[in-house]
């Protein structure tokens, strides 16, 4: 039978996903719940687990398509369509007594599966898979990993300089015979896009890292190994091998004349070699229509406030000396975190948002601070839930999580929506203040520039004092000057002087640590 399985719906109504890379080709033996592929949706890198366990029959988008919800997107040969006419002919270990299939060796595909879902049966584990994914997916009967069948018959093992030679033309990182993996390297969704840039096979790459998951050096020092355009001219093509690396034909040295950095641009050039043309779509897209909604929906107004916060700065000093915190990593935007969430409970009107359809402003009881993160694929604000009620400790802990599941692009959907106030931390850049733009329906953004050892009166005298600017942009429909005034005051009273945050009361019954 002859299953077709159509991309769906990956959450907060996306209307469309990009092939990031498939996992399986045409031809591939897949698991239930096995990654076949990784699409980008416009808030996040998402895996696509199979719903079927068979043969994969016809994959109906490439790398790099955008494909719309609802369309076919793979082909499974399933039941007796999947299984070979060898496998056929043999006789089943299903009708074996689950003892002997137990000691007896398999060598067919639809062999083993049998045999593994004989002996689940013998030990009482063969379960009815249930979905563990919203729409799709399951979750598999045994605890065996999915295996990925080797094509053309290539062994497990290869010479190191055949496989390596064969797959590009780079040097031999590691001689000797090493484990080409039979399923996709490890390594994050920001090195998979590098090596795609740079034109690295990742398989290539792994095999010279046996047991490592692939890092953004490792990918670098492949590339960086690459021969020049001279050296390219003087190498034959290479042939085309199992890892299956498609690499660019390069002119001959002959054909290219010297370049210089200060040569003026050729008149005969094309004009498309002048300039780059990258479709806007992800996270890219999404950011721009949210900013736009934003700048031509809510009128924008911006205040500043820059302060000495020598007092927080001595204080994070003294944490990190706190055995009692190790593993805790407690910065400056941790405490601007506690400090926003105490002021909001003073002006309400910051943390609420401006329904225009029902004619109503609805002010949230609750703080759900969201978090700008710069990744390379864009602009991200995932939120933390119900921040009002955390200590210092665990804001601290939940930015760090946040932050770091960011860069890896591993950010779901719903973890970027419902947030009531948003803080982004322009400082890392060396920035000092900004006009920052709102996330749509909120009523605030703070911005939290650097911290600066500068000249300042303590005191009635000149000293150098650790500084930095706060930039709050706000919704002036929801917002008074006096208000936006009011807030900046409080945080900055908490930042100059965190004494001060004792004589907040908590909204929600909080800790302070």
């Amino acid at each position: 039978m002859i299953a077709e399985f159509r991309l769906p719906d990956l959450g907060e109504g996306l209307p469309e996903a990009e092939i990031v890379q498939w996992h399986v080709a045409e031809g591939d033996e897949v698991m239930l719940n096995q990654t076949i592929a990784e699409v980008e949706t416009a808030k996040a890198i998402v895996e696509i687990p199979s719903p079927y366990a068979g043969t994969v029959q016809g994959l109906h988008a490439a790398a790099g398509d955008v494909v719309a919800v609802g369309s076919p997107l793979v082909s499974f040969a399933v039941g007796a369509d999947a299984e070979s006419p060898a496998a056929a002919e043999t006789p089943s270990p299903v009708d074996r007594p689950a003892e002997v299939v137990a000691d007896t060796p398999v060598s067919g595909a639809s062999e083993r599966r049998a045999a593994d879902d004989l002996r689940a049966t013998a030990r009482g584990e063969s379960e009815k898979a249930t979905p563990n994914l919203v729409g799709y997916g399951a979750a598999p009967s045994s605890g065996s990993r999915p295996r990925r069948r080797a094509r053309g018959g290539a062994t497990a093992v290869l010479d190191g300089d055949t496989a390596v030679r064969e797959a590009a033309p780079h040097d031999v990182l590691r001689t000797g015979p090493i484990d080409l993996p039979l399923e996709r390297p490890r390594s994050t969704p920001p090195v998979r896009k590098l090596a795609k840039d740079l034109g690295v096979d990742l398989v290539v790459v792994a095999a010279a890292h046996p047991g490592e998951t692939v890092t953004r050096a490792h990918v670098e020092e492949f590339a960086a190994r690459t021969p020049t355009e001279a050296q390219a001219s003087t190498v034959p093509p290479p042939e085309s091998s199992r890892v299956g690396m498609v690499t660019d034909t390069l002119p001959s040295a002959s054909t290219v004349p010297p370049a210089s950095p200060f040569a003026p641009a050729r008149a005969d050039r094309p004009s498309d070699a002048r300039v780059t043309r990258t479709p806007i779509r992800g996270v890219r897209k999404h950011t721009a229509a949210a900013m736009v909604q934003s700048a031509f929906t809510a009128p924008h107004a911006t205040t500043f406030l820059t302060l000495d916060v020598t007092a927080t700065t001595e204080l994070l000093a003294s944490l990190k000396t706190d055995r009692a915190l190790d593993g805790h990593r407690i910065g400056v935007l941790a405490i601007v975190a506690q400090a926003v969430c105490l002021a909001l409970g003073r002006t309400p009107a910051l943390n609420a948002r401006w329904d225009e359809t029902a004619g109503e402003i609805i002010e949230h009881h609750y703080v759900n601070l969201g978090i700008a993160a710069a990744t390379e694929r864009g602009l991200v604000v995932p939120v933390i839930p119900d921040a009002d009620t955390l200590g210092l400790i665990d804001l601290a802990d939940a930015i760090a999580e946040l932050a770091a599941t960011a860069r890896a692009g591993r950010t779901a959907p719903a973890a970027m929506t419902g947030g009531t106030f948003s803080i982004t931390n322009v400082g890392v850049f060396g920035v000092d203040a900004g006009t920052p733009i709102l996330n749509p329906g909120e009523a605030g953004i703070l911005a939290v520039g650097a911290v600066r050892r500068t000249p300042w009166e303590h005191h009635g005298e000149i000293a150098l004092r650790d500084v930095l600017t706060l930039s709050l942009s706000f919704d002036h429909r929801l917002v008074d000057g006096a208000e936006a005034a009011r807030f900046l005051a409080d945080v900055a009273g908490v930042l100059r002087e965190p004494g001060r945050a004792m004589l907040f009361p908590r909204p929600r019954g909080g800790d302070f640590l």
